[in-house]
């Protein structure tokens, strides 16, 4: 087990006692809000490309339309606070993700992926990472791939660190949640 591993498990189990009972508070409130299902899971890409099922709480209603239709109140105001990502504390703890690190995307997207943009599965995907201090979804892709790569080249504990004190401020902040003219951040079409 990795210096990294070791400290994402130790922090995730340590911290339990604050987040488990927000996580149990918003699943109640989603599920009073929104119904059933509570959580959202999707196949993304992990390290080296190897799919994973990501939890995240359910912030759209089901079928159809455009993601800014199907996002609800209730579900634009979890991802303001960042509450939607509390269930991927869980993927941590499984070893399929890393507290900080590129964020993971759809697996539908790796074969878009330039060979450079590709480097970004060279490490865990996070949830928090350099991309997402220095925009998050204000950035294009383009930008957003970039700072991926130049998190696997520059990647330490001292970055980590810095990296998940700057996400606590911009949690409290709400900075960058969605991309200009978006509800969401748009598809990466390659």
């Amino acid at each position: 087990m990795t210096g990294k591993r070791i400290f994402d498990v130790a922090a995730v189990l340590s911290t339990a006692p604050l987040w488990l009972p927000a996580l149990a508070a918003v699943a109640l409130v989603s599920r009073i809000a929104q119904g059933a299902p509570v959580l959202f899971t999707q196949e993304r890409a992990g390290r080296f490309g190897r799919p994973f099922r990501l939890f995240k709480f359910r912030t759209m209603r089901e079928g159809g339309g455009s993601d800014a239709e199907r996002l609800t109140k209730y579900g634009k105001f979890l991802r303001s606070t960042s509450l939607d990502e509390l269930p991927e504390l869980f993927n941590v703890l499984r070893g399929e993700m890393s507290l900080v690190g590129p964020r993971p995307l759809p697996v539908r997207y790796l074969p878009r992926y330039t060979p450079g943009q590709n480097r970004r599965h060279e490490v865990l995907p996070g949830i928090t990472g350099w991309a997402q201090v220095n925009g998050r979804n204000s950035l294009d892709w383009e930008t957003k791939f970039r700072y991926d790569v130049d998190y696997v080249d520059s990647q330490s504990a001292w970055l980590d660190m810095k990296i998940l004190a700057m996400t606590v401020r911009d949690v409290l902040l709400r900075r960058h949640i969605s991309h200009d003219g978006e509800a969401t951040m748009g598809e990466f079409a390659g």
